[in-house]
């Protein structure tokens, strides 16, 4: 905090009149504790004071002929007004995305003066993010509407803010570094380019309300593309009041556009507008739906039942134990890296390590929400799947497995203890346990297993029938277990060694599935040209023409 502050300093004592002036934009915030940008105070968004969330269209914010109204997730209290589109309105943002031509907004070869903009909007809005009062704004915001920890939250808006600083200046088009190679005769040349798709869509889920939109968006719009934006309504406030800091930051106003509605219009919007591309984050079944319906013309990042594995070599318990309780259930286990099965080496059945994890999830309190409400799960259909595994023979509750007391959280959302329950290894093998015992649970919820050093083979045979392969962690320093399970695994973001876990990715590196040609990542240059861009080649052939050149015999 102190370091961002002497920052802050620092660079507004070396602002002048030119391209630094935008700081004073914010030095408001200083006296009034208000954010020009902002057009809510996070504190006051309440049943009382309920927010308004609008769209933004061709460089417009608007409003739309009807309201969504949301409940506050953690009294029931209508707390934010969501303008939602409907089928008969999506005209203006089909024609949006249809005046932005294939060849995108820029290329290597049209507007490179973008590159730089968007290098300088980056450089803008990382330091505006870094200020505490802009950091805390959207730290509580992200609370008020996908409840978890104020660290948890903070931590989410300090990625964003760093994946901003890895893309200023000059990174920008670093992104569209083409290379050559000479050809077979004087003047011929191939190059190749990273091209944009042009008209996009991202469209992004409620448990990162800033991180994952805003990254999938920016790495949009470095590329040369022109996005809309499809946040969950429940949290869509989050990425409307980011759009408007982008703005003051030199975005220009018609570069996104930014939808609210229902999944079926969005649907509707997708397949009348034809978007080039579309990214997707969220559930297999509407993934599914949507690689359909736009004839596969989708990258996806979608659920994810990820694992981890203990080796045999047991060492720091302690540690190991409050990174599986922080992987199960930080963020009331609303994360598509959360730890959704734990295969413990038998030895580590013998240490304390789930003594420790019992404890580790009673301090869990709704208090500091560190637990909180499932927004996507209903409490009967938690503790339904939990009854259902407990009838599997051999099976028993290691803990929680009941309903939260003493709250208002409203019945449509979930609300309960962390739970784990114990499968045995050749039960959870079996046919008919096996789809019931990796159904993904996005809450507070694990299922724990053990194994023999005989029955490595077992589980690996369970990680290969798995159908979703983000996140996983083998967790050991026994080099030789280590490349056997790599080796004989797909996930696409794996932690390996003593300190692996399953969640909290940072902006340093690639997050996202493999296993999957319409795999997507994030955060990462890789990620970003993988995601938003395609490879073009253009090969030069300029002459001169041989000395004495003919014409030749036909082939």
């Amino acid at each position: 905090m102190m370091y961002r502050l002497s920052a802050y300093r620092q660079l507004k004592k070396r602002a002048s009149s030119s391209h630094l002036n935008w700081i004073t934009l914010f030095d408001s915030t200083r006296s009034n504790h208000t954010l020009s940008f902002a057009t809510v105070k996070a504190e006051e968004v309440s049943g009382s004071q309920p927010a308004e969330v609008h769209n933004l269209v061709q460089g417009k914010w608007t409003k739309s002929s009807s309201w969504n109204t949301i409940l506050d997730p953690l009294n029931g209290q209508p707390f934010i007004k969501v303008a939602e589109v409907n089928e008969s309105e999506l005209q203006p943002f089909v024609e949006s995305l249809s005046k932005c031509p294939k060849h995108g907004l820029h290329n290597p070869f049209k507007a490179p003066e973008r590159y730089l903009m968007l290098g300088h909007v980056s450089t803008k809005a990382a330091h505006v993010l870094g200020l505490p009062e802009v950091s805390d704004f959207f730290a509580k915001l992200i609370q008020r509407v996908s409840p978890k920890s104020y660290q948890q939250a903070l931590v989410e808006v300090l990625v964003t803010q760093k994946f901003l600083e890895n893309f200023c200046g000059d990174q920008v088009r670093f992104l569209a570094r083409s290379f050559a190679v000479p050809g077979n005769h004087l003047g011929q040349q191939s190059h190749g380019f990273r091209w944009p798709y042009g008209p996009v869509a991202v469209i992004a889920p409620f448990n990162f309300p800033l991180e994952i939109p805003l990254l999938q968006l920016m790495g949009a719009l470095y590329m040369g593309n022109k996005p809309v934006l499809k946040v969950d309504s429940k949290v869509c406030i989050v990425m409307e009041q980011m759009l408007r800091l982008l703005h003051e930051c030199g975005l220009p106003v018609d570069d996104v556009d930014f939808i609210n509605s229902d999944g079926k219009t969005m649907n509707k919007l997708l397949v009348e507008a034809k978007p080039r591309m579309t990214l997707f984050t969220g559930s297999s079944r509407v993934a599914e739906k949507l690689a359909d319906d736009l004839s596969g013309r989708v990258k996806l990042e979608d659920a994810g039942f990820d694992w981890k594995i203990l080796g045999p070599d047991v060492n720091e318990v302690d540690y190991v134990a409050w990174v599986c309780d922080q992987d199960a259930y930080a963020c009331s286990g609303q994360k598509c890296s959360a730890e959704s099965i734990l295969f413990m080496h038998e030895n580590w059945s013998k240490s304390s390590l789930l003594d420790k994890m019992t404890e580790l999830a009673a301090r869990r309190k709704l208090d500091d929400l560190t637990i909180g409400p499932v927004l996507t799960v209903t409490t009967e259909t938690m503790l339904d799947h939990a009854k259902k595994l407990l009838q599997i023979p051999g099976s028993r509750l290691l803990f929680g497995g009941e309903a939260l007391q003493n709250h208002s959280i409203p019945k449509i959302y979930g609300a309960i203890k962390p739970t784990a329950i114990f499968v045995p290894l050749e039960e959870i093998l079996k046919d008919e346990h096996y789809p019931l015992v990796t159904k993904e649970i996005f809450g507070p919820f694990q299922v724990v297993t053990e194994y023999k050093d005989n029955q490595l083979p077992l589980v690996l045979d369970a990680l290969e029938k798995m159908h979703a392969h983000l996140t996983a962690a083998v967790v050991s320093n026994d080099i030789l277990f280590l490349q056997k399970v790599i080796g004989n695994s797909v996930n696409g973001t794996t932690y390996a060694g003593l300190r692996a876990r399953t969640t909290g990715a940072p902006q340093n590196h690639w997050f996202g599935p493999a296993g999957d040609p319409r795999g997507a990542g994030i955060g990462t240059p890789e990620a970003i040209k993988l995601v938003w861009s395609c490879h073009r080649e253009i090969i030069y052939d300029v002459g001169p023409m041989p000395l004495g050149w003919r014409v030749p015999s036909s082939t």
